[in-house]
């Protein structure tokens, strides 16, 4: 190709929103105008109230329904971004790759619009939502299995799928087959942002030591339990915090939750700015995730363990599979049981400092293991392998 490959990136999210797919698209963006291609980002405008200026070239908003947290999430609020991104496709120059993020609707948009124009697409399969959705009671049958439907035909179709992880490459071979198409990139985080050093968090620390819970909540995450966990730790460390900082489905049931039982400590904050989560997460006594068990979702790796462990502080992990063993296995914290009882032991052991992973080892783990730059530079040679 004597020209700059021309490549369309469709994603409802993308920075300046703090979500981990907004992070992971705008690096491989910055990866692939790196190696020199031409990238056209199409997304939404931002939330309300989030501002910053886009680190890449070339960027197109369009407005999109939100819900009353602000998210693109539910099929009204996709409907919203994948009708118009029809027509977003349709109508501009023809690229030479098209690049597609979750949902499956935006996957499947991209598909037909790929096939319409002769256009390899790419699907960065960071997670399986199908297998999100089945876990979720009173979904109706004949949505589950459109979703489904959706996904695999958006992997099968297409040139590359991304996957992040080994456990989401074998459930996504699972589905469609082993395929040469599947290329397991990894996942990480911007370790330039998320660092041992910088502003200390002084206000935080100042009211004794917390706990820091950043991202979704939802059914599969399970926060709750650290909810029922700090219960019983407040007993013996009344002084001992525990804060939200997130968004999703399920953190106003979780919020309601803690004021009928009258669980003291526990604050429900909105999400922050990469450089803040670090900032606070860097005074934690320990940062948390969760998996909950028996939803298919054991395969996951959160995002939130690595954003703890680049800024140089311990995770406590609760639940089954992948994350539990990584936690466990690389020395990164403590992995627990999902259990309030398991749990809250190893809060109480991260409070009293038993076992505590130093900062340098969690930092060059990190560094070696989790950087969201090489994953980035893996999918945009995946991407750039597709346009040739």
């Amino acid at each position: 190709m004597s020209r700059p490959p021309r490549i369309v990136l469709a994603t409802r999210v993308f920075t300046p929103e703090a979500v981990a797919a907004a992070f992971r698209e705008e690096a491989l963006v910055r990866a692939l105008e790196e190696s020199g291609a031409e990238v056209t980002v199409l997304t939404t405008r931002p939330p309300r109230g989030v501002t910053g200026r886009d680190r890449v070239r070339h960027v197109s908003r369009f407005p999109v329904k939100r819900d009353h947290q602000q998210q693109v999430r539910g099929y009204l609020c996709y409907m919203s971004f994948d009708v118009p991104l029809a027509l977003r496709l349709l109508l501009r120059r023809r690229p030479d790759v098209i690049i597609a993020e979750p949902p499956p609707t935006t996957g499947l948009v991209a598909t037909v619009l790929g096939v319409l124009r002769r256009v390899p697409t790419v699907f960065y399969a960071a997670d399986v939502w199908s297998d999100a959705t089945e876990s979720v009671e009173g979904v109706p049958a004949p949505i589950r299995a459109a979703v489904r439907l959706m996904e695999t035909t958006s992997w099968k179709r297409a040139a590359k799928v991304l996957t992040i992880s080994p456990g989401v490459d074998d459930r996504v071979a699972a589905l469609i087959g082993p395929r040469p198409s599947l290329t397991m990139v990894g996942n990480g985080i911007d370790t330039d942002t998320f660092t041992p050093e910088g502003p200390q968090p002084v206000e935080e620390t100042s009211q004794g030591p917390y706990f820091v819970y950043g991202g979704t909540v939802s059914e599969w995450q399970g926060a709750d339990v650290f909810v029922e966990a700090f219960a019983r730790v407040r007993a013996e460390r009344p002084d001992a915090r525990l804060l939200f900082f997130s968004e999703g489905s399920g953190k106003e049931a979780l919020a309601r939750k803690v004021a009928e039982e009258g669980i003291e400590g526990v604050e429900f904050r909105g999400r922050l700015a990469p450089a803040d989560m670090s900032r606070v997460l860097r005074g934690a006594v320990a940062g948390l995730s969760s998996i909950t068990p028996g939803l298919g979702y054991e395969f996951a790796l959160p995002t939130k363990i690595y954003a703890a462990t680049a800024s140089g502080t311990p995770v406590i992990h609760a639940g089954e599979g992948a994350a539990f063993e990584r936690v466990r296995d690389a020395d990164l914290g403590w992995a627990s049981a999902y259990d309030p009882a398991a749990v809250a032991a190893s809060m109480l052991a991260a409070l009293a400092g038993e076992e505590r992973p130093t900062s340098e080892h969690l930092r060059s783990w990190t560094l070696e293991n989790a950087s969201l730059q090489g994953a980035a530079e893996r999918a945009a040679e995946a991407v750039l392998e597709a346009a040739r």
